[in-house]
């Protein structure tokens, strides 16, 4: 999820939902976006080897459920909060974990103040809170280097009270240009990230 469009929301969530599926795990993929990007992708690549729904609806958490059958996990790929808040908070109080892509850059940095205030608007609607995470997207550097502009952005999300993960996303043509095509995540970072995640779930 996102305030803004262009972020790398379809790509993070169908990058990471392959990466689950070779992870071992069977995992239902849910385009909540009505421009559709995520289900657009799967048909241009022959189909993904895991469901792909189209639920752009603003009750995603009451109907998530009628799709899930023996699914071992649910990404689910949200619009932008800005064009479309009825679905994005549907989708934030069915999702145990909210993944927010940011890239390292002062622009995108700023924009991140109102996601906080989303962020507990929505948790005073769940039974249980969420695990929330901010994941470096596009970032200079493969791994989180504690110098430079990727970890001045760590550090400056740190201290306005996000979680950043370990595992970032560097800025590859690997990533930016798979709109369309079929997906092996195997030996990519999205591998760190879906590890990273099921790490996190086990641990609470």
């Amino acid at each position: 999820m996102n305030l803004k469009p262009g972020v790398g929301k379809t790509t993070s969530a169908v990058w990471l939902a392959h990466a689950l599926h070779e992870s071992g795990l069977s995992p239902l993929l849910v385009d909540g976006d009505p421009a559709a990007s995520a289900l657009r992708w799967s048909e241009l690549a022959s189909g993904f080897p895991f469901p792909v729904i189209a639920l752009p609806v603003g009750d995603v958490h009451r109907r998530v459920n009628d799709f899930l059958g023996d699914r071992q996990a649910v990404v689910l790929d949200a619009p932008q909060l800005e064009d479309h808040p009825r679905i994005t908070r549907s989708i934030m109080r069915y999702a145990g974990e909210w993944i927010v892509p940011v890239t390292p850059a002062p622009i995108e940095l700023d924009r991140m103040a109102p996601i906080l205030t989303e962020m507990a608007d929505v948790q005073s609607l769940r039974a249980e809170p969420a695990r929330t995470a901010v994941l470096l997207n596009r970032t200079n550097r493969p791994d989180a280097t504690r110098t430079g502009p990727d970890a001045d952005a760590r550090e400056a999300l740190g201290e306005r009270g996000f979680d950043v993960l370990d595992t970032q996303i560097a800025r590859l043509d690997l990533y930016a240009q798979s709109f369309g095509n079929p997906v092996q995540a195997k030996g990519s970072a999205y591998m760190d990230f879906a590890e990273e995640l099921i790490k996190r779930q086990d641990e609470e």
